[in-house]
């Protein structure tokens, strides 16, 4: 099993792009997937969604693809939805950035005539939904005959989905010399069956989600906007007033950035990253776990091996890519039978991806509020008695006693005290942040959601209304129309609560069936 990225002996194009990626390790889906990809042999893995299969197909995919101007592509992606689409087009097209592997995505909803314009144009690769790839093979604006790979992403959701009998049309249309990948959370039955059909001998990858627990940490959350996470971190730091403090970070760029707000506030952190010297981060270290440093500002790499019993808060400032980065930055802390705090800032945009990570780390993330702005200020002041007493325990006022003898001669000994005090704590006013839960589109607007459930399942209107009422407390004179279908229904809510119907939602179990929810796509029925 590798353990770096230079280790799989990839192109030095490839390899940079994943460094400005802010990849620093493979996660354990890559480190397990990746060689046997390259090599070109079928592969079944196994493992939950946010795990960074993505990047676990990419990297060999685009290793493997030939630069240069392509009359049809070489590789195909099959993905569930539209959303799942375009976030693994952007992430090939990052990977193969430095090597001028293009990629596109075709999904339904968007203009079809677009969609042709850019095939017209020659990529190397695309990601698409069946639907709309199929409709692009009618019209024969899209040619598979140059396919050498093929990948079927979240399978098992695909065939939630009903797409099962649109990918074996497709599969017949690619040539069968030709490397297949499949990723799935599960294997159900029907997932077995497209293995044996249209695989080779496919070797089988599994990442045990049973391994990503962890005990005796207190999880939250804070919904915050990008721009106040900063704000958030130091009210946060004000009033939890930890011991030790890991702040985690997606890229170097951001560590470095973090870092240096929090001296300039007056916080003693350092920072490690893979650009400093050893010797640098052997220091820094050392001042972290001797106590001279509070907080130490990493990202998941640098902080690998960290085992500090005295930390008591990990922060991620920035939510983490996958799941079990999550659980490996959150286990920084609770070390050695202690307990520990986890907190997250999320930004509204973020609200999936902290879903994935509870789902597929099997645990539940609580929602917190921020520290208010006289909870800052009554904890700034605590500290400065609390540094006032402590120097007068240990004697170091007694050379000024001669000057407060004239002082005392001309004020009060209460307003000499307030005014040496209001010198040293300077200005205790505390920045506002944005009240997040509020509308930030127009009122009364509502997101349409798409709902896995319907007639045949002996669903009704109230048990929606009643399922979101009661998952996300929301009234239901709120909830606008509801549309039940023989095996689907769309529900309109207001715009502002879609993420946390969703969030509330998903995977709930109505008449027995599970359900999914996601946003509509525009012109739906």
């Amino acid at each position: 099993m590798y353990n770096r990225f230079y280790e799989f002996g990839l192109s030095d194009e490839v390899l940079k792009a994943l460094s400005e990626m802010g990849f620093e390790e493979p996660t354990q889906i890559q480190k397990i997937a990746v060689g046997p990809a390259l090599k070109g042999g079928d592969i079944i893995g196994l493992a939950q969604t946010g795990t960074g299969k993505t990047a676990a197909f990419g990297i060999p995919i685009i290793e493997r693809t030939e630069a240069g101007r392509t009359k049809h592509p070489r590789a195909i992606v099959l993905v569930p939805t539209r959303e799942l689409a375009i976030q693994v087009a952007q992430e090939l097209n990052r990977i193969g950035q430095n090597k001028g592997i293009t990629s596109v995505p075709i999904y339904g909803g968007q203009s079809i005539e677009r969609q042709i314009r850019s095939l017209q144009k020659g990529v190397h690769l695309v990601v698409g939904t069946p639907g709309r790839i199929l409709d692009h093979l009618q019209r024969k604006t899209l040619v598979l005959t140059d396919i050498n790979t093929v990948v079927l992403d979240e399978a098992d959701e695909m065939l939630n989905m009903g797409f099962i009998e649109d990918i074996g049309r497709i599969l017949e249309k690619i040539p069968k010399e030709r490397q297949t990948m499949l990723f799935s959370a599960t294997m159900p039955e029907e997932i077995v069956r497209i293995s044996s059909r249209y695989m080779r001998t496919p070797e089988k990858l599994y990442v045990d989600p049973k391994n990503m627990v962890v005990a005796k940490i207190k999880q939250v959350f804070y919904e915050v906007r990008e721009e106040d996470k900063i704000k958030a971190l130091t009210r946060l730091l004000d009033v939890e007033d930890p011991a030790l403090t890991l702040v985690f970070c997606h890229t170097k760029r951001d560590v470095d950035e973090v870092s240096g707000k929090l001296r300039q506030m007056g916080y003693d952190a350092g920072a490690i990253h893979g650009d400093y010297t050893q010797s640098h981060r052997d220091e820094v270290m050392s001042q972290f776990r001797q106590g001279r440093l509070d907080i130490l500002v990493a990202t998941d790499v640098a902080a690998r091996g960290l085992d500090i019993p005295e930390v008591t808060h990990v922060i991620n400032y920035s939510i983490p890519q996958y799941p079990d980065a999550y659980i490996h930055r959150i286990g920084r802390t609770g070390r050695a039978g202690k307990s520990g705090i986890a907190i997250t800032l999320v930004t509204p945009r973020e609200y999936r991806q902290l879903r994935l990570i509870e789902k597929s780390a099997r645990i539940r993330i609580s929602k917190a509020s921020l520290p208010t702005r006289e909870q800052v200020i009554e904890a700034r002041e605590n500290e400065l008695v609390q540094d006032i007493e402590a120097v007068i325990s240990e004697g170091e006022h007694e050379r000024y006693l001669p000057l407060v003898e004239g002082l005392l001669a001309k004020h009060p000994e209460k307003v000499i005290a307030a005014a040496a005090i209001s010198l040293i704590a300077g200005e205790l006013e505390v920045e506002d942040i944005a009240e997040m839960g509020r509308s930030h589109s127009p009122a009364g607007s509502f997101t349409r959601l798409f709902v896995t459930i319907g007639r045949k399942d002996r669903i009704k209107v109230g048990d929606i209304v009643k399922s979101i009422s009661t998952g996300s407390n929301i009234p239901g004179r709120k909830i606008g129309k509801v549309d039940i279908h023989d095996t689907f229904s769309f529900v309109e809510v207001p715009a502002d609560l879609a993420d946390s119907v969703i969030m509330s939602l998903n995977d709930m179990v109505l008449h027995g069936k599970r359900i999914r929810v996601q946003t509509a796509r525009q012109g739906a029925a």
